[in-house]
């Protein structure tokens, strides 16, 4: 067919075993997964199964073993050096000598932009996760949940369609975490990119996503796909909706069954 892009992320068989001291630990097996453009794509599974292997492999952080990977149609190498994505790690990483918009601004003077092309992404980026006039702040001076907008605004920076976040709310404390992922949501509808968001969490992923890619324990597997029927636009109180819950019930019962308690 013609005029059909081809897919942000496309995972064919793919497979990532690490060597050890102790030998081969084998991460990620025959992991077969299309995500297209705009979608949220939440990856969820127990400790090790593989979910921030899969991000890292996307990201060209990890290299696969077996199988192919393409990202915008690329090799994820080439999608890296292209700066088709932008990666927000756990932790907020920021540089604490540097002001909240000379953190945003790092990738873009590594970019080699104009000084007038960096302050207008600072402040288009500052402003969609809302911390316009924090610029001048350094990050001790901000809570835990404002840093990390600041970070996400670091990887907004780029410009780049696709956004790749391996557990960016977990060390938050559960009133902030609501609080971002509402204005995740926000973010997400107001710029049309395309989220990768690693999780622990089933309510978090069943809230913020579009398709739910519930991963086995190691070697990590796709075991389940589930497709959201919520909609669009979800306030918080959704989570109490029969719909929500149901989609809850069908991630905890593949989690459930993908897990072994006598590992």
């Amino acid at each position: 067919m013609t005029g059909v892009s081809p897919a942000v992320v496309s995972a064919s068989k793919l497979g990532l075993t690490f060597q050890t001291n102790d030998g081969p630990v084998q991460a990620l097996s025959n992991v077969d997964l299309t995500i297209g453009k705009g979608e949220f794509v939440s990856f969820i599974g127990p400790s090790g199964c593989g979910k921030t292997t899969l991000l890292r492999v996307i990201a060209d952080l990890e290299k696969p073993t077996s199988g192919t990977i393409s990202v915008n149609g690329m090799t994820p190498e080439q999608a890296r050096q292209s700066r088709a994505y932008g990666y927000v790690f756990q932790a907020a990483a920021l540089y604490p000598w540097r002001t909240i918009e000379r953190n945003v601004a790092l990738p873009l003077e590594i970019m080699g932009l104009s000084r007038a092309e960096q302050a207008a992404r600072i402040k288009r980026t500052l402003d969609l996760v809302n911390l316009g006039g924090f610029e001048k702040k350094y990050p001790w001076q901000l809570s835990g949940g404002m840093q990390q907008r600041a970070s996400i605004a670091r990887a907004l920076a780029f410009d780049a369609d696709l956004l790749l976040m391996d557990e960016p709310f977990g060390a938050l404390d559960e009133i902030v975490r609501d609080h971002l992922n509402e204005q995740l949501l926000e973010l997400w509808k107001r710029t049309n990119k395309t989220i990768c968001f690693v999780t622990h969490s089933i309510p978090e992923a069943v809230y913020l996503s579009t398709r739910i890619v519930v991963m086995s324990p190691r070697p990590g597997r796709v075991s389940d796909v589930i497709g959201s029927t919520l909609p669009k636009k979800r306030p918080l109180d959704i989570r109490e909706t029969p719909e929500f819950l149901a989609i809850a019930a069908r991630v905890r019962d593949g989690l459930r069954a993908g897990h072994s308690y006598d590992d």
